[in-house]
């Protein structure tokens, strides 16, 4: 049952324009803490005709296509969202629009700032928050074949994780969607310039998740919905407990494999992104006004884990879309999980490892993620009349500000 959305939560990614914005705008004073030398920000003055040439696959080779109807897709639109990337604001943006109302792929900017090649169609990227889709259907399949109960106490199976504080039994299914009333763990700093300082080092999701517990719980459980990532990185622990086996080795044999997600990997403590991918950059404020760019590609983002710590690709993550949404990977009645809110809950947008907008008369489902340097998006309507997966290279990936990039792509795709 779908709650009126008219009403905010306290993160609704989905609800502004479907992307992703969690964490503070930097200090003007991060530079001081950076160990090697950012790089000056670029003039971004490449010439139309070189961005051009790489702003969209042209129409006639199979990815521009026409729904039933004729046109039910505002092509120019599209286009005209990418079509100034590189920019401020993002270095490379990869977007799929899909389903049964047509089909339309582009991609803009650079692979790279200092080669300036084309962005790589194919990259692998950093896809944040969306790992909790795949965490969330790892859990339901697992509930699918009576390994996990969903309304049974996590208590019982993570004893020693839990302190006497958490009196109250918390379900399955309330990590599953966020009403759990545990609080968030500790994470390696503050602001941008704690973090990159420390962006090699490995926080174990152990040590995260014994950090939380140790605060006691915000609130009862079930009373509130409150988004956060340890509630996945608890179910990854429980998927390991109940299955003896690694949370990456869990989801690739129950996700990964099914949805045919070739590309698709948990890179736990490597800080690489393996394969073709385009790199990520970080915008940091100098102490004089002036703006410099950050590379952040390579990041150990272990402490991530289930709840947000998967490198994709656009197809792959397409791929997942469709076959989760058909049912192909998580069977009924389970898949119901994924699109039903908490009851009792009439502003909580969110289910098992999504959320829901709704936008021009339609309800869409979909989950946005963000790493420093990288943003990324599936979502679409439940029947798969339009879809949406994209990648951007977002210079402000972790800022609470809007991306101007990403809304222009969202609006252009879900109108």
């Amino acid at each position: 049952m779908i709650s009126d959305p008219s009403a905010g939560t306290r993160l609704s990614p989905l609800e502004q324009s479907m992307r992703a914005r969690t964490h503070s705008v930097l200090a003007a004073s991060v530079v001081l803490a950076l160990a090697a030398g950012p790089l000056a920000a670029p003039a971004f003055a490449a010439s139309p005709a070189s961005v051009a040439a790489h702003t969209a696959d042209r129409p006639g080779d199979g990815l521009d296509r026409e729904g039933p109807d004729g046109d039910a897709l505002d092509r120019d639109a599209l286009r005209a969202a990418i079509a100034a990337v590189p920019n401020q604001h993002a270095t490379a943006a990869l977007v799929r629009v899909g389903g049964t109302d047509g089909g339309w792929r582009g991609r803009a900017g650079v692979r790279d700032l200092t080669s300036d090649r084309p962005a790589h169609p194919n990259a692998r990227f950093r896809a944040g928050s969306v790992t909790k889709v795949v965490t969330a259907a790892t859990v339901l399949r697992l509930a699918a074949q009576d390994r996990i109960d969903l309304d049974a106490p996590v208590q019982d199976h993570l004893p020693d994780l839990f302190t006497p504080d958490f009196e109250e039994p918390i379900s399955v299914r309330q990590l599953l969607n966020h009403t759990s009333g545990i609080q968030p763990g500790d994470g390696l700093g503050d602001d941008f310039a704690e973090v990159y300082a420390h962006r090699f080092d490995t926080l174990t999701p152990q040590r995260v998740a014994a950090s939380a517990i140790a605060k006691g719980p915000e609130f009862e459980p079930g009373k509130q919905q409150h988004y956060l990532n340890i509630n996945y990185t608890i179910l990854g622990l429980l998927i390991e407990k109940v299955t003896g086996r690694s949370y990456a080795s869990e989801a690739t044999r129950l996700v990964l494999r099914p949805a045919g997600m070739r590309h698709t990997y948990f890179p736990g403590t490597d800080p690489r992104i393996r394969g073709p991918h385009n790199r990520g950059y970080q915008t940091v404020e100098q102490p004089d006004g002036t703006v410099k760019l950050v590379d952040v590609t390579e990041w150990n983002h272990a402490d991530r884990w289930a709840a947000g710590d998967m490198i994709s690709t656009m197809a792959d993550l397409e791929r997942l879309l469709t076959e989760l949404f058909e049912g192909r990977i998580v069977p009924q009645p389970e898949l119901e999980e994924m699109f039903t809110t908490p009851a009792g809950l009439p502003d909580a947008t969110r289910s098992a490892g999504l959320q829901y907008t709704k936008v021009s008369g339609k309800i869409f489902w979909g989950k946005s993620g963000s790493r420093y340097g990288y943003s990324a998006l599936i979502g679409g309507t439940r029947d798969l009349s339009r879809t949406l997966v994209y990648s951007v290279n977002a210079t402000d990936a972790k800022s609470a500000d809007r991306n101007p990039v990403i809304d222009a792509i969202t609006a252009a795709a879900l109108k």
